[in-house]
């Protein structure tokens, strides 16, 4: 069965102090998380079980960062969590100190929905 992607968040953490990849890519991901909010599960016949979710977190040091921890912080859905290279390191020239920013994508998707609902007239959202 196809799948259909219904939601993508975007965020942004950081560890200002302690070179923590890990921490930073949990805060990117909460982030993200936060600027969500998904009423079709209050509104459908859709579950959470249903939902697989994609996250993909970018951090400079992609080996220091443990997914399955990161997944076990997931909320709903069946979760996968894979870090790549990106985000930024960024290095106080006078301390030395390193400042790590890491962004996450979270990505849900649903098995495809396009049998189950039309729009007509101003019936938006009608279930057939």
């Amino acid at each position: 069965m196809s799948e259909q992607r219904f939601i993508i968040e975007m965020g942004m953490g950081n560890d200002l102090h302690g070179m923590d990849y890990q921490k930073a890519a949990a805060r990117a991901i909460e982030d993200a998380i936060r600027h969500s909010t998904i009423p079709m599960f209050l509104n459908t016949t859709l579950r959470h079980q249903d939902m697989r979710v994609v996250v993909t977190v970018g951090v400079q040091e992609p080996e220091q960062v443990d997914p399955e921890a990161l997944t076990e912080g997931l909320p709903r859905g069946q979760a996968n969590v894979r870090v790549v290279p990106g985000g930024q390191n960024v290095t106080d020239p006078v301390s030395g100190e390193t400042l790590v920013i890491a962004t996450a994508a979270v990505e849900a998707f649903f098995p495809s929905q396009t049998k189950q609902w039309s729009l007509t007239g101003t019936d938006v959202g009608s279930v057939n």
